[in-house]
Order: C-alpha cells, then structure tokens, then sequence
C-alpha cells in the first residue's frame, strides 16, 4: 500500500509517521486487497487557544474514495481516532460489496460506462489554464450514474455532509445531503 503523510503547521517527526504508520497498517491489514494508497493530512490550529489537531485519511479502494477525518487536543489521540473510524468504514465497505451472486462491483459498472461511451472532445481544447480565485479550490473527479440508494452508501463512506451524483435514472445531477435532525435530503434541479 502507498501511504502519504503531510503535515500542515506541524513538521511530521521519524517518531510521528512511524506512529502513524503502525496505526494505519493495522487499521487497513484486513483490507490489503482494497485499498492501494492512502493519503494522511495532519494538522495543528494556528492559534494557540484552541488546542484542536487533526487527523484526516483518505483511501482509495476499488475505485471508491472513502475518508475519515478527527479532531482531539493530542494529535496521537487523532490518529488513533482515525484509525478506528477508518476501519469501521472499510469493514461497512466490504461487507456491502462482498459477491453473494447478485450484484455487481462499481469497478465493473464503471468500466462499462467508459467503454459504451468514450469521450470525444477535449476537455482542455479552447481553455487556457489560469489560477483560480482566492479562496476558491475546484475539484474534478469522475462521476458514473448511481441510483439514490448508492449516493447514500457513499455519503457515509466520504464523510462530509453531502454528495453531489449523476442520477441513474434521469442522468441528471443532484445532491443528496444529512438533515440537521436524522435522515437524508436529495436536491435536484426543477423543469
């Protein structure tokens, strides 16, 4: 497994990314023919008042991003923290796409889709690269259609508070979110 470990206002010490390593390949050992690569984010607040440090982990397994991030006065509790969640996740991960015989892995559906329809144009043909804004940091990923019920299973999976989808259905974007008082909330765009 590939593991990256950075650190943001805070020099990763030998002792803190061995640390961080144990934890993290105890955490994954289970999952050794999932995940690939993991990249660790390690933080400490700027101001001195508010003792939060911060472990944030994302893995790359089968295709899936799956993150987990913590926040504690210690930066070894963080991690372990972490570490925990992460193994938590991974086990609801597999256990979901284990085969019983009935259902297909999202790699598999993923590659369909690719080869069904290629692209054509460029994305870059009549652009030119430029900073963005301050303030502003743009992500771009692949986005293979999905039925509402997978956007939830991977809501839980990222751990932020929403997901934005392809809808399988209507090939439409929308974005499942959590309510602030239990359940799930999905917004789409009116004809």
């Amino acid at each position: 497994m590939k593991l990256l470990i950075h650190g943001r206002n805070l020099d990763v010490t030998p002792a803190l990314r061995e640390y961080t390593e144990t934890k993290l390949e105890r955490a994954i050992h289970h999952f050794d023919d999932l995940v690939k690569e993991a990249d660790v984010h390690l933080s400490v607040a700027r101001n001195p008042r508010v003792p939060q440090q911060t472990a944030e982990v994302t893995v790359f397994a089968n295709g899936t991003v799956i993150r987990a991030q913590e926040r504690s006065e210690n930066l070894y509790a963080s991690i372990d923290l972490v570490a925990s969640k992460l193994a938590r996740q991974l086990r609801r991960f597999k256990e979901r796409h284990s085969d019983h015989g009935h259902r297909t892995t999202p790699t598999a559906a993923n590659d369909v889709l690719l080869t069904e329809r290629p692209t054509e144009d460029s994305l870059l043909e009549g652009k030119e690269a430029q900073l963005p804004s301050p303030g502003i940091r743009r992500k771009y990923f692949a986005m293979p259609a999905m039925s509402l019920e997978e956007a939830r299973h991977q809501l839980e999976m990222i751990d932020h508070d929403f997901y934005l989808f392809r809808d399988k259905e209507s090939g439409e974007l929308q974005v499942i979110y959590h309510r602030n008082h239990g359940g799930f909330g999905v917004i789409q765009a009116r004809n």
